[in-house]
C-alpha cells in the first residue's frame, strides 16, 4: 500500500493481550509499536477488500450460471461467506 504523506494521529485503546503481542511483534522485528500497529492495520484492510472483491465475483458467477447445480453451490458458498454457516 503507498505510503501517505500526511500522517494523522489517532489514540486507541488495545486489549492487553494485543498489545503484549504488538510489542512482542516489534522487538522481533527491531521496529516500533505504531509501525506494527499500521501494518496490521493495512493488511486487515486489504483482507477486507479482497473478501469483498471475491464475494461480487461470487455473486457475478451466480448472475451468469445457467446450470441448477452450480446455482446451488455458488448460493451455498455466498451464505457461507455472508452468514459464516
Amino acid at each position: 500500500m503507498a505510503e501517505s504523506k500526511a500522517a494523522l494521529r489517532r489514540s486507541v485503546s488495545l486489549p492487553s493481550q494485543v498489545a503484549r503481542r504488538v510489542e512482542a511483534i516489534a522487538r522481533r522485528e527491531r521496529t516500533s509499536a505504531s509501525r506494527v500497529i499500521v501494518e496490521l492495520i493495512e493488511t486487515g484492510l486489504d483482507a477486507r477488500d479482497r473478501e469483498k472483491q471475491e464475494f461480487f465475483e461470487l455473486a457475478d458467477r451466480l448472475a451468469r450460471s445457467s446450470e441448477a447445480s452450480e446455482q446451488a453451490r455458488l448460493k451455498k458458498e455466498l451464505a457461507r461467506r455472508t452468514f459464516g454457516e
